[in-house]
């Protein structure tokens, strides 16, 4: 199994964090399949949405870091703050961007002035998560981070 996980990066954390957000984004395509009845192909590659993506990556990492090399080591310290602050981001920062987002495309399309180019096109509303949602990310990040070191021994 170490042969498999180090495949990928030759460091089999990192390639435990990038299958968790790929995992992560198969599960987003598959909720909008169920959701809308149609398969959204931009999902493989989009952030926001169930569950978050950048959660799940940072969490495997810092729960693989934890499990081979101890709660107590620096490298879980610095993973395990760069993952709070990941996900403090998507929940919080992100998600009030995509509700200015949603707010000034509203404004935009109820625009009565003069129409400019910045005008013409729409800003991306959906770029943060619910705490649902990072919370969900995080639980399949450290399953998967858990999970793949376990195997490797």
């Amino acid at each position: 199994m170490r042969y498999v996980l180090t495949l990928l990066t030759g460091n089999p954390i990192l390639t435990l964090a990038i299958l968790a957000w790929a995992l992560a984004q198969i599960i987003k395509l598959l909720i909008t399949l169920r959701a809308a009845g149609f398969w959204d192909w931009k999902n493989l590659l989009s952030s926001g949405g169930m569950p978050s993506s950048h959660s799940a990556a940072v969490c495997a990492c810092a729960a693989s870091i934890g499990w081979r090399y101890g709660l107590s080591s620096p490298l879980f310290a610095i993973a395990a703050i760069m993952a709070a602050v990941v996900m403090y981001d998507a929940a919080h920062v992100r998600r009030e961007t995509g509700e200015q987002a949603k707010i000034l495309n509203y404004m935009m399309d109820n625009w009565t002035g003069e129409a400019d180019d910045i005008l013409a096109r729409d800003l991306k509303e959906l770029i943060g998560h619910t705490p649902l949602q990072v919370a969900m990310g995080a639980l399949l990040g450290i399953a998967v981070g858990l999970g793949g070191i376990w195997l490797m021994q």
